[in-house]
Parts: structure tokens; sequence; C-alpha cells
């Protein structure tokens, strides 16, 4: 899709009359165009099917079916395109909320089949947690990490800074548990972490956005979560409304002793004066 577009504004300027109304189109549906067909497409371009074809071949694909997939394929992955270039501040105000509310909905319901007492349990009752996340990923898994150390001790985030993995994963066995956050536009070593997981003792929850593709059969558990939005970028409200409710429940889960570490974490931040705590 960037390639795509960026091909129609340097070539802009050579258009015919219907091929820029075609391209002002596209420049402005860039999100949304996957759910065109050619027909539909011709009509809000008041132009013909013929000429659409012409122009795509021209733009280096053999179809606008084929432009169609290679746009849908990006979207997936996380690429950042504006779904509509006319939407002014308001609009998008308006219907960044309304897309937000309708995540938490889906959300909501694909919680009802979860086994989200299962994955608290873990969460409370593992030996030691190893939480991992790369790019986009990584502030969700650094929140997870902050959260939880709150209430249970041995959360460790992986990997640190300059470090690599082998050396701490060879210490996690069958009483421990590794959780992945593996949101799209996700490096390589993703795909082969949670290859090299499938076979590891530890049990393993992998958090990634709806649809993933990812072959998680080696893992316990894949939650899938929407990161939709009206615009360019994808939507983190959801995975940090997750780490929320996890952490609450795991601290709920062992109260009396959340609450006693709670309480000495306190006192330690007033021995070291690092919080305002007033």
């Amino acid at each position: 899709m960037a390639d795509l577009i960026e091909i129609i504004q340097r070539e802009y300027s050579e258009f015919s009359p219907s091929e820029r109304r075609i391209a002002n189109f596209i420049l402005s549906h860039q999100d949304d165009l996957a759910t065109y067909n050619s027909v539909e497409l011709s009509k809000e371009c008041q132009t013909s099917k013929a000429t659409i074809s012409r122009l795509f071949k021209r733009l280096g694909f053999k179809s606008f079916r084929d432009a169609r997939n290679a746009m849908r394929d990006l979207r997936r992955a996380g690429v950042p395109m504006a779904r509509d270039a006319s939407l002014n501040n308001e609009s998008l105000t308006s219907q960044h909320f309304a897309s937000e509310i309708s995540n938490i909905e889906r959300l909501q319901s694909l919680l009802q089949h979860q086994p989200l007492d299962q994955i608290v349990s873990a969460l409370s009752e593992a030996r030691k947690i190893a939480v991992i996340g790369f790019r986009n990923a990584y502030p969700v898994a650094l929140h997870l990490r902050q959260q939880l150390i709150q209430s249970r001790d041995q959360v460790n985030l992986l990997p640190q800074p300059g470090q690599t993995l082998g050396e701490d994963l060879v210490d996690y066995g069958d009483n421990d548990l590794v959780v992945v956050m593996a949101f799209h536009r996700r490096p390589e070593v993703t795909k082969r972490l949670i290859q090299v997981l499938s076979d590891h003792p530890a049990r393993v929850i992998i958090f990634a956005e709806e649809n993933s593709g990812l072959n998680c059969r080696g893992s316990d558990w894949l939650f899938e979560i929407p990161l939709e939005t009206v615009s360019a970028f994808d939507s983190y409200a959801l995975p940090m409304s997750m780490v929320s409710l996890l952490s609450n429940q795991v601290f709920h889960r062992r109260l009396e002793q959340g609450q006693q570490r709670v309480t000495a974490i306190n006192e330690l931040y007033d021995e070291l004066n690092e919080l305002d705590l007033s």
C-alpha cells in the first residue's frame, strides 16, 4: 500500500482526468479501499472498469483485485494508513471514541469465551513469570510486569537491554510462565520465539491482535485483542485495559500477600525517598 501511494503521488501529474478521480479516491480512502470491488469503485469515481483496470496495471498490479488484496495484507500487518483524508479533528475525535467503545464491547464479548480464570491462576501461582514484548508490544509488556510486581515476586521483563533471551529462558521450567506480547508489526524473532516456546517446559500465554495468524499450537493460551481504529494508528487502549483487569484479578486472588507486599514496597519508597506519596 505504501508503494501504491508513493507511485500515485509520483505519477499523478501524468494521469488523465478520469485516472485522477480514481487516484483521489484511493488517497482519501486508504484504509477502507479494500472493502470496494471494481464495480463499486467505478461508480464512486464515475469512470469505467476498463479505465480502472488500465490504471492499476500502470501502477504495477495485475488487477484492482490484486491491489485490494495487497492493501488488506498491509492493513492486517499494522501498516499505518489514513482511513479518510477528509476527516477533520472534530469528526475524527467522535469516531475515535465510538471505535474505542465498540472495541471494548467486542473485548467484553470475547472474554465470555476465554478461560480467564485459568489465566489469572497461572499469573498468580507460577513460580516465576517472564514477560516479553518487542516494538509496540514492549510498553504493554513493561506495564504488565510493573503491575504484577506489586502483588507478587519473580516477574521479569525479558530481554534486558542489550541482552538475549537464551540465558534467561533456560532457567524457566514446569512451574513457570512465559507471557508474550506479540502485536502486529512484530519483528521476525517473535515467530521464532513462539516456535521455540512450543517445546519449552514453561506454560505460555500469547497476547496478539485479532486474526493474528500466529501459529500458537504449542501455547497454553492465545488471547487476540481488537486494536482497530478509524484511522492510521492502532489503539493499545484494550491491551492496557487487559493488563489492568488481569493485574487486579491477580491482586484479589492473593489479597493478603498482595497487601503485605504493597505495604513493604511503600516503606521502601519512603526510605529511598523515591516517590512523592503525599
